[in-house]
């Protein structure tokens, strides 16, 4: 029989997909739902840094009634939308999932300071979470601020956050670091457990009738595979920490590409999003029968058999290959 389960922040998987962070863990009926479907673990949706900053300023405001420094202090802090469920009601509705599904549950922390952080750590912890994935999505715009200082507090975040927790940490990070493969070692050395690649900078578009900024999501497809794909293939066996691919995930062919350049697991949402949750049970009936079609036993086999260490052209991942690549374009005009 094929063996479909794998291991990740110390946890074992009945098989490789999870799902990732997303408004399918809002309500717990959905979450039901994936669990149902056949996934792994679930990802829980995001607790935002300005959700715990909001409730800190709100109970000021209540211990300290009459400042005029509240409403305007308030302003500043971005509107988290669809996402704004405070942090109460947040560690509530983890506690419920966790009752609810059979799988492993991992909590999610999005921000970049510490403060409160460690606190929500250890909240999440209690609630019943698994483990947690620490999102560090933060988009440097100030031109004084060098790259190794922010770094620099990236990874003090992790290591007070591991300090904190007794459950496995993972770190969720953006591709745009100068020196990925340094990054991941130092998250590793701070005490992460895994590490998710990537999360995605949603970007803002302009309204030309009204003259606005206003949100843009626009759900992943297949194609942006390629990056989390090439990263994980060089970190495998370089980085001693679990890989998780994020973003691109939306075929049974993603996913084992993704198990053989190395990740642990697979995350996925968009597909599910879009194509309800019968796709997680396709996926897997696929890989399944893919990998009794190719005589693979299990999943675990077939780990980092295409990582860049183990490819007889491990150039095929780095700058090298850039010039074949763009001479082996012919649909000319």
């Amino acid at each position: 029989m094929t063996d479909l389960t794998t291991r990740y922040l110390g946890l074992t998987l009945k098989n490789p997909l999870v799902a990732a962070a997303s408004p399918l863990t809002k309500k717990l009926e959905s979450a039901q739902k994936l669990d149902e479907a056949g996934v792994g673990a679930i990802v829980m949706y995001s607790l935002f840094e300005e959700q715990i900053i909001h409730e800190s300023l709100e109970l000021d405001h209540y211990l300290n009634r009459g400042s005029d420094s509240f409403a305007e202090a308030l302003t500043y802090l971005p509107d988290t939308g669809a996402y704004n469920m405070g942090p109460g009601k947040y560690l509530d509705h983890l506690s419920a999932i966790k009752k609810a599904v059979s799988v492993p549950v991992i909590a999610s922390l999005n921000g970049v300071s510490t403060g409160g952080w460690t606190r929500y750590a250890r909240y999440m912890q209690d609630a019943g979470a698994d483990a947690l994935e620490l999102n560090l999505y933060y988009l440097a715009t100030d031109p004084d601020l060098p790259g190794l200082e922010l770094e620099n507090a990236q990874v003090e975040l992790v290591a007070n956050v591991k300090s904190a927790v007794s459950i496995p940490v993972s770190v969720k990070i953006s591709p745009f670091v100068t020196s990925l493969p340094n990054f991941a070692r130092r998250l590793k050395e701070a005490g992460a457990d895994g590490l998710v690649l990537f999360n995605r900078f949603y970007q803002p578009d302009i309204d030309l009738e009204t003259l606005e900024i206003v949100p843009s999501l626009v759900l992943s497809t297949s194609d942006e595979l390629r990056l989390p794909l090439r990263w994980i293939s060089i970190l495998y066996g370089r980085v001693q920490t679990d890989l998780a691919l994020s973003t691109g995930i939306h075929t049974a062919t993603d996913t084992l590409k993704a198990m053989m350049a190395g990740a642990r697991v697979a995350m996925l949402a968009s597909e599910v999003l879009q194509n309800g949750y019968a796709r997680i049970g396709d996926m897997l009936n696929t890989m399944t029968a893919w990998m009794e079609a190719h005589e693979y036993e299990s999943i675990q086999q077939m780990q980092g058999s295409m990582s860049q260490q183990a490819v007889r052209e491990p150039a095929a991942f780095e700058r090298a290959n850039y010039i074949n690549v763009l001479s082996s374009y012919r649909n000319l005009p």
